[in-house]
Parts: structure tokens; C-alpha cells; sequence
């Protein structure tokens, strides 16, 4: 099969086209063969070897952790899904990623895919949504009434977490450039901040939940917004333990649990058109438009979701 991969770690231009062996599954897997898959910062943050403590792989590793595609083999304890089945996944962590033309997933991470996406949309799904799902859901415990923040809603995780959110019943607030006014309030926020100009931390107060996309001082600032008794979650750093106790909070970092079963909740708010995917570019398969693709994740401005039509 075509694969790109990464021989070492560096810029985006380790990243290479390479032909590999169909990867073989195990008794609880299936095989799909990838439609599309997903840009997602982790993936330029590997091939850069920022995670290389945390994630030790032998080379050539493939990338990515977002596919859309439809099932050609299944392994024997598998019995929920069935060949010919299109599904949608965040597949496990392993070195053998979806920047391929087929790649395994374990049967608890499959979902269905939502019959009115197209495999573009689908795979802009998984990663992202998952993580804000389960920041806003399982971690915040976003209710009714509740004022959330979400910094950068045009991106990727933001621009599903302001949807998610308006969904559970909440007020909320969102941190973009001027240029993304009109898109952020159409997702269905309900206070704009043009990060350019404003200071988020001065324009809102008394706030329930934060969710933070972005660390740095960000993340440190987003702290004066809460109340006593509020929450934090960040996706990009480590939240300062003297401030979690200086303004009363609860404050944690989180990485997402891929999960077959929310993705397939997530899948029916798609179906319902609750929740629209936010595809905002579109590159080919080839390690010259994966490499374009990185380029363009690593700026932070990228709108939307970046996928990569595979087939």
C-alpha cells in the first residue's frame, strides 16, 4: 500500500512517500481502507520528536489518528461491524497512523459514519470531536446556564466545542480574529473577542468553565475569568497548581480516550445536522500536500479542519 511516512524526525520535509505491507489485524480489529483522514497538531508535534519521551516508536512511523473509510476485512471476535461497512474512527495511538491506504482499528473505536457526511467530512471528526466532547461532557460537566469560554473557535477543536456546547444549553464566549467574526457567531457564539485587540481576561468575568486550546499565557490569564467553584480544562499545557489555588478552581490538562461508543453519540448530532463538521481545507494524498498541510497546521490559524482526501 501507499503510505507516507517518517524516517526521522525533523520539518515537514521528513515526511516521505513510502510502499509498506497491508498492516495485518488482530481477532478484535478490522481493516479499513482510508478514504480520508485529518490533520491534528499531534501529529506535527511527533514528527517534529516533541513526543518522542512519551511515544518511543521505531521508524518509519505513519502518522495521523482521524480516519473515514469503509471496512474490507474483519477479525474473528469482531461482531458488530461487517465488510462493506463505512465507518469513522479515532484509531489507537500506534505507529501505524491513517496517512495510508488501509490501517487497522480496534472494534470499541469504530463508529458508523453518519449517512449524510461525505468521507471528507467524517474524517474531520473524530480527533477533534472527541476532545471536545469529552472536555465539555465528562470533564467541565457543561450544564444549561452555564457561561463557557472557548478559546480560538475557528479552529479545529473550537469550532466543534462552540456547537457542542451551545447544544448543552450554554452561554458562550470565544476568542478568534476579526477576519472569523461572522464564522465563530454562525457556529453559535454568543460573545465574540477579536484577540488582536481585546484582552479576553479584561473584557469577560464570573465565567463557569474555560476551555483552553491554546496553554502558554493564555492559559495562565484564563484563570481571572472564573468564578469560585469554576473549572478549566486545557488541551495545550499544564495548568499552574498556585493559581488553581489562588482563584479557587479546578483546573486540569486532558488528552482525549478515543472511544467508539461517543463517537457514535457524536455521530447521531451530525445526523441530526445538531452538529456540521467544519472542513476548511482539502489537500491530496502525496507527501508534497501532506507537507503543505503540515505548514499550514503549524501556523494555529488554519479555519476549520484541515482533511486529506485519501480516495
Amino acid at each position: 500500500m501507499r503510505a507516507v511516512v517518517i524516517n526521522e524526525y525533523g520539518s515537514k520535509n521528513v515526511l516521505v512517500e513510502q510502499e509498506l505491507p497491508k498492516p495485518e489485524i488482530k481477532a478484535n480489529q478490522v481493516l479499513v481502507e482510508v478514504y480520508a483522514t485529518s490533520i491534528n497538531p499531534i501529529d506535527w508535534k511527533l514528527r517534529a520528536g516533541y513526543l518522542k519521551q512519551m511515544l518511543d516508536w521505531t521508524f518509519p512511523i505513519i502518522l495521523g489518528w482521524d480516519v473515514a473509510g469503509k471496512i474490507v476485512e474483519v477479525g474473528s471476535e469482531v461482531t458488530y461491524f461487517q465488510v462493506g461497512d463505512e465507518v469513522f474512527a479515532r484509531p489507537d495511538t500506534t505507529a501505524e497512523g491513517t496517512y495510508a491506504e488501509f490501517t487497522t482499528v480496534d472494534e470499541e473505536l469504530l463508529a458508523k459514519k453518519p449517512s449524510n457526511l461525505t468521507f471528507e467530512e467524517a474524517a474531520s471528526i473524530p480527533l477533534a470531536g472527541l476532545t471536545a466532547w469529552q472536555c465539555l461532557v465528562d470533564n467541565t460537566k457543561v450544564e444549561q446556564g452555564d457561561k463557557v469560554l472557548i478559546h480560538a473557535g475557528a479552529g479545529g477543536v473550537g469550532s466543534l466545542a462552540i456547537q457542542m456546547a451551545k447544544h448543552l444549553g450554554a452561554y458562550v464566549a470565544t476568542t478568534a480574529s476579526e477576519k472569523n467574526e461572522a464564522y465563530v457567531k454562525e457556529l453559535g457564539a454568543d460573545e465574540f473577542i477579536n484577540y488582536r485587540i481585546q484582552q479576553f481576561e479584561e473584557e469577560l468575568s464570573d465565567y463557569d468553565v474555560v476551555i483552553d486550546t491554546m496553554g502558554g499565557d493564555i492559559l495562565n490569564k484564563s484563570f481571572q475569568i472564573l468564578k469560585p467553584g469554576g473549572r478549566l480544562v486545557t488541551i495545550a499545557g499544564q495548568p499552574d497548581p498556585a493559581l488553581t489555588e489562588k482563584h479557587q478552581v479546578t483546573a486540569s490538562s486532558y488528552w482525549l480516550t478515543p472511544n467508539g461508543k461517543q463517537l457514535g453519540e457524536i455521530g447521531e448530532l451530525l445526523e441530526k445536522r445538531i452538529l456540521k463538521p467544519q472542513v476548511g481545507s482539502v489537500f491530496d494524498f502525496s507527501a508534497e500536500a501532506l507537507q503543505k498541510a503540515h505548514e499550514l497546521s503549524e501556523t494555529h490559524h488554519a479555519k476549520g479542519k484541515i482533511v486529506i482526501k485519501v480516495k
